[in-house]
């Protein structure tokens, strides 16, 4: 990952923790019920998620208690607008803009001294079938402080109020309690720890539970996309729930997607366009084998790129370029059908959200289209940074500056 880190593509935006942050870390993480880490510094994310910890649990998601109870961590206001590099939902990075948009000032505060644990309660205990995704339809967002710091400032203004009656200033027990309560806690009595919970409505979404799904309910009718086969088998013996369920393999639902209108594909308006581009030179970079010059070189060559072409055997050629092909074919005669000529996984990359989409619609799309045909590098790296690593970690070295290239340049 170094030719990525020093581009500042592999988690560029975390954020250092040490000292006594620490600490605070690990006193959130006791309150949330994990065991605490043994690092003395790391890194975090927007919703408080380490890498480092990560790797030293051996388990990504040590901030859930299951696939139903998911958790974060605030310890800093840095953490505003940060990333969530491994989000459980798709939705995680919005709750957090939510938080911090609603509780900003008083973050900023408690911050100071303490720190916070989210909990993210969607209402469910416990997940025992696949379908019981479909009980998402809001989440209840609540705070906790270390130290039950809440709790000690009522103690410690119950103490002050006792304080100011009558000649109790002369007790100098009270008054020793009082000072170690401000020691331990500094002075409470004018801070505004009280966090309100937060409801944020659901919607469409992905979800890694189960394997993964994607439950896509804004539509004509639901439908439940399962990444994990042995869910998606589970799931189809459900007999109550009226909804459509697919496995994200399945060419079926391309199709389907098709007719609830959530996604489309121009093929002539698409091949203008930089997405096809870096699509077909992502082809040719897999047939290329033992090349005289470096694949960046090739692909960004065009008189390079021709001859490379055509030194591939003619099938492989033909795949290269098929929708080219296809289209030319088009124009003589409309009796060509297109899954006789373009392999089935490079037109499936060539789809798009349908224009008609929301934003955020559109960004989850885009996710499901990455994961079912993951051709698109850039693509890629904007709506599945975790696959992109997996991905990354197998390519050639010349081919990964390619790809680096057109991810900083947006090109």
């Amino acid at each position: 990952m170094n030719k990525l880190k020093e581009a500042n593509l592999f988690r560029s935006e975390l954020i250092p923790i040490n000292g006594k942050l620490v600490e605070r870390y690990n006193k959130c993480l006791k309150t949330l019920g994990f065991s605490p880490t043994k690092l003395t510094s790391f890194s975090i994310d927007g919703i408080g998620w380490s890498p480092e910890i990560a790797e030293e649990k051996k388990d990504n998601h040590y901030l859930n208690h299951g696939d139903a109870n998911p958790h974060g961590i605030i310890i800093s206001p840095l953490q505003k607008n940060k990333p969530v590099y491994l989000p459980y939902h798709s939705f995680d990075r919005e709750m957090m803009q939510l938080i911090f948009k609603t509780h900003g000032d008083k973050i900023n505060d408690i911050t100071r001294d303490a720190a916070i644990c989210i909990d993210f309660d969607q209402g469910i205990d416990v997940f025992y079938e696949p379908l019981e995704v479909l009980k998402y339809s809001s989440v209840t967002i609540s705070f906790r402080l270390i130290n039950q710091l809440e709790d000690k400032q009522r103690e410690q203004l119950a103490l002050v109020d006792t304080f100011k009656n009558g000649n109790n200033f002369i007790d100098e027990t009270l008054q020793q309690q009082l000072l170690n309560s401000a020691k331990a806690y500094g002075d409470l009595r004018h801070r505004d720890l009280h966090l309100q919970a937060l409801n944020f409505s659901v919607s469409s979404f992905y979800t890694r539970a189960f394997g993964g799904v994607y439950l896509l309910r804004d539509f004509i009718k639901t439908i439940v996309i399962f990444v994990s086969k042995a869910s998606y088998k589970e799931a189809i013996k459900d007999t109550v729930h009226e909804v459509l369920i697919y496995h994200i393999s399945q060419p079926e639902l391309m199709d389907k997607l098709k007719d609830h209108i959530i996604i489309e594909c121009d093929l002539e308006a698409i091949v203008k366009t930089a997405n096809y581009d870096r699509i077909k030179k992502f082809e040719l970079a897999q047939f290329i084998k033992e090349p005289q010059h470096p694949l960046a070189t090739i692909l960004d060559d065009k008189v390079l790129f021709k001859s490379y072409l055509n030194k591939i055997d003619i099938e492989a050629r033909k795949q290269v370029m098929s929708v080219e092909i296809y289209l030319e074919k088009l124009e003589r005669s409309n009796a060509y059908k297109i899954e006789d000529i373009v392999e089935p996984s490079l037109y499936f990359a060539l789809h798009q959200p349908h224009s008609s989409l929301s934003a955020d619609h559109r960004d989850l799309i885009h996710k499901l289209l990455i994961n079912i045909a993951p051709k698109d590098v850039l693509f890629l790296y904007w709506y599945d940074k975790e696959q992109f690593y997996k991905h990354y970690a197998t390519w050639e070295d010349s081919f990964k500056d390619w790809v680096i290239e057109r991810i900083r340049n947006n090109i």
